[in-house]
């Protein structure tokens, strides 16, 4: 039987993304019809800000223009994160590294063989421009650049609620997508455990040939009506809560091109400027932290007293499901599956496997039992390797002033993918080879940044004199560039006013 009639359960980001991806992929195919089922009962959880320049593959094939983008969802550019204190304070000072959008890889050679011997004079984030391009508030574009395009990588901050609404108006008008406001109570199951309808508390009774499940934390069909398993990842990730404030933005506040992630003694805040606020939000591990201890912390973090304040307590449960499709329902974003905010991999995840979905999309019912196994297989392997590289982060720390950071430093919960990878960086950097597969989502590049922002040692080999001339002369002509970056490139919150501006004056 061919498919025809879609629902997508849920709306937010990651249901607008489910409808974009399929739409652009089945909108010549007169037949198919989706519809996107969005309960006014249940809330959008909406703190994902963050993404990675891999957002920009979905926009462009959707039709969206960056103008649209940064003009009405409050959006700012973001060229990486900037870690700050994730070293013992007490040893280190204040100090921070940055994990940058742009390559390791100055002029395509790698040189982290020569900057290991160069490593106690400057920071393995010089070995680009791109973190003292952040450290100046720079544009990452030319304000004559085409959409999508710049003179550095960069991804975007932006207002979650804002960006869903723009991901629907576009789903909507461009392919044609039904919205239904309907609450789903539960599912129908034929004879064979498939889904044959949904059951809804306003208009009853709805069937479609394919579901995809994008309802968040409740996981209305994978979880309630298919019993699909949760995999418990919580030994690996120990962070399990997150309170979240919305901050104003100060007058003449400085809007910083990049994520600050600031660590603390059972955990670390995010910091993301929006054109209109800043989105924060405090992740900890409440075996290491009570929930008073860190609405004080956050609040001594924003400068607030503790009465100022009013977060939003979300518990994290970290893992996902032991199957993305099962008969005829896939899923999407945190009914996937949740990680914390850490690298901006609720969007990425959430974006490919939408598009890895639609590429995979059956056509007729009877593709579902070819084309899911090969689904599962995929997404397993990238929440695998996503945790691995968030898990990353933390076992790396030298911090002791809770056992939270000694938890981490536990190899007993690090992954054996990971633990054979931090043996063999040992004897010498990452390379592409270490990443087999294309579903890395991170790999050499974005390991070489936090390994040595870290701290972490790789055995040191001979250089020949060739070898270290030429690394030596990429750093100098970096060090050149970085130096009339002022010259060639907008602040950032000027570039943001200046492309406001010439809109409004177009319109």
């Amino acid at each position: 039987m061919k498919i025809t009639k879609i629902a997508i359960l849920g709306g937010g980001t990651a249901g607008w993304l489910a409808a974009n991806h399929l739409g652009a992929e089945l909108c010549a195919d007169k037949e198919v019809e989706i519809t996107l089922i969005e309960s006014p009962e249940i809330p959008t959880i909406g703190v994902g800000e963050g993404t990675v320049p891999y957002i920009m593959k979905g926009l462009k094939r959707f039709g969206i223009s960056e103008s649209e983008l940064l003009a009405n969802c409050d959006t700012t550019f973001k060229q990486g994160i900037k870690f700050v204190n994730w070293l013992d304070p007490e040893r280190h000072g204040d100090n921070h590294y940055y994990h940058p959008f742009d390559s390791p890889y100055p002029g395509g050679m790698d040189i982290s063989h020569y900057w290991l011997t160069q490593k106690d004079k400057r920071p393995f984030d010089d070995v680009g421009i791109q973190a003292r391009i952040c450290e100046k508030n720079l544009a990452p574009k030319r304000i004559s650049a085409p959409e999508y395009q710049g003179e550095l990588a960069y991804a975007y901050h932006f207002n979650a609620v804002k960006f869903a609404a723009l991901l629907a108006k576009n789903a909507r008008e461009r392919f044609g997508v039904k919205y239904l406001s309907a609450t789903v109570a539960g599912a129908t199951l034929n004879d064979d455990g498939a889904i044959a309808s949904l059951n809804t508390k306003e208009v009853g009774s709805l069937a479609f040939d394919f579901y995809v499940d994008c309802s968040g934390f409740h996981s209305v069909l994978l979880d309630k009506v298919l019993k699909v398993p949760f995999v418990d990842k919580g030994k690996e990730l120990l962070t399990d809560s997150v309170i979240v404030q919305q901050v104003p933005l100060k007058s003449g506040e400085a809007l910083s091109p990049y994520t600050k992630a600031t660590a603390h003694k059972a955990g670390w805040i995010w910091d993301i400027p929006l054109t209109t606020r800043r989105g924060t939000g405090f992740v900890y591990c409440s075996q290491y932290m009570s929930d008073e201890e860190a609405v004080s912390t956050f609040a001594q973090y924003l400068g607030m007293d503790v009465s100022e304040i009013s977060p939003r307590k979300i518990p994290m449960k970290i893992g996902y499901r032991e199957k993305f499709w099962a008969k005829n329902c896939a899923t999407l974003g945190l009914a996937q599956g949740f990680v914390e905010p850490l690298e901006a991999t609720s969007i990425l995840v959430t974006d490919f496997s939408a598009e890895l979905l639609a590429k995979n999309f059956p056509r007729e019912t009877s593709d579902i039992e070819v084309l899911s196994p090969y689904y599962n297989d995929v997404i397993t392997y990238v929440w695998e390797r996503v945790i691995d590289f968030i898990k990353l982060h933390y076992c790396l720390s030298d911090r002791e002033d809770t056992g939270f950071w000694a938890a981490n430093r536990d190899s007993d919960t690090w992954s054996e993918t990971l633990k054979s990878r931090l043996a063999k960086f040992a004897l010498r950097p990452p390379q592409q080879s270490d990443f087999l597969s294309r579903f890395d989502l991170f790999d050499d590049k974005n390991f070489l940044y936090v390994l040595y922002g870290m701290g972490f040692s790789s055995r040191i080999k001979a250089l020949d004199p060739r070898e270290i001339e030429q690394s030596r002369q990429l750093l100098e002509s970096n060090d050149k560039l970085a130096d009339r970056a002022e010259e060639l490139l907008m602040e950032h919150g000027k570039w943001l006013a200046g492309l406001k501006a010439a809109m409004a004056r177009a319109s």
